[in-house]
């Protein structure tokens, strides 16, 4: 595929080379999604609430599909989302919380910088499960997937607990009048065990997982890590806060979703015709309809509920399964098709028998 180029020499190609070329493909069978948990807050914010701040409600509505987004309180922090998916999923799956034996929590803006967010969500489910983050962003409930999966094949975890989480809010600069309006808060959690079924057992028939950090300026947060500690002056900045190449970004995201769908596809012998449900990143929905056509499958396969929820980060592909299996549009034995893509610049891409 054709890199994103750029000035700057972060942002610089090496090789030209395709997706399967620069990551690794795999697949772990036998594994089933138990069953799916989301929360987002009360607060809706609305496009004609962001016209108070100078955003164009039009504008967002144009060039991204947002109507709305959920705020959480300021009382809420990413683990007390996380809490009430975990707790959702559990219950949904009929399985107590000492079942548990691995927590993964896929999150960009953890309660602190130590402890971990999963910890803070193992303490208060009352869990004994080993528990730690992953930080890939968007990406990162992907990550979280394809890992926890491995644990459950090689009998390290008889269930294990992903959730993806982000309070985008908390990081995003008011002042960023095309920025600011794309993100959203929220939460989805999903537990994963063996499928002892007979042929065709459920699990990943194909995956892949990427990363291109020569991409990293792409979409950054300047200050606040070792790199550059948060001071008086980076805050008069606002380097705290998330920085985005919009139109690099949307470049290279359509084409990492098309090339990576065609990757996983062909790893596990299907053709987009062969898919029941493709679930995107909630990212935007230019780069949705992109990939749709690149794909040339129905748009009715394509679950979106960005128009609610705007970019959630994590949290964006959970919440999209959740709500997409209380809808009626997943049953056992389809085949569906997930894909998360951010900052980092990082991807993943799997295709499912559900």
């Amino acid at each position: 595929m054709s890199r994103v180029s750029s000035a700057n020499p972060l942002h610089a190609p090496s090789t030209a080379v395709g997706i399967s070329g620069r990551s690794r493909l795999g697949c772990t069978p036998g594994i089933r999604i138990v069953s799916t948990g989301a929360y987002v807050p009360d607060q809706i914010v609305t496009n004609e609430d962001l016209a108070a701040l100078g955003c164009d409600s039009d504008w967002i509505k144009r060039r991204t599909g947002i109507l709305e987004r959920r705020k959480a309180s300021e009382s809420q922090a990413t683990s007390d989302l996380a809490f009430e998916a975990a707790t959702r999923c559990l219950r949904s799956a009929g399985v107590g919380v000492e079942q548990v034996d691995l927590i993964l929590v896929a999150t960009i803006t953890p309660d602190h910088p130590t402890p971990s967010t999963a910890c803070h969500l193992q303490r208060r489910l009352g869990a004994v499960a080993p528990a730690m983050d992953l930080n890939a962003a968007c990406a990162g409930f992907m990550f979280g997937l394809v890992s926890a999966a491995q644990f459950v094949a090689t009998g390290a975890a008889k269930h294990a607990l992903v959730v993806g989480a982000d309070l985008m809010s908390r990081i995003i600069d008011p002042d960023d009048k095309k920025t600011y309006p794309l993100f959203g808060d929220a939460a989805g959690a999903a537990l994963l065990s063996a499928d002892s079924n007979d042929e065709p057992a459920s699990g990943l028939l194909a995956y892949t997982l990427g990363s291109e950090g020569c991409g990293g300026e792409m979409l950054c947060i300047p200050s606040g890590g070792s790199r550059q500690i948060l001071s008086s002056q980076g805050l008069t900045e606002g380097l705290q806060y998330l920085r985005m190449d919009g139109r690099g970004v949307f470049k290279w995201a359509v084409r990492v979703v098309a090339d990576s769908t065609l990757d996983v596809l062909a790893a596990a012998n299907l053709t987009p015709a062969d898919l029941d449900l493709i679930i995107l990143h909630q990212a935007n929905q230019r780069i949705i309809d992109s990939a749709v056509a690149d794909l040339g499958v129905d748009p009715e396969r394509v679950f979106v509920n960005l128009e609610r929820y705007g970019n959630t980060s994590a949290a964006s592909i959970p919440l999209a399964l959740d709500e997409a299996l209380a809808a009626g549009k997943l049953k056992r034995g389809d085949h569906v098709l997930l894909c998360g893509f951010g900052a980092g610049l990082a991807w993943g891409t799997a295709v499912l028998r559900y």
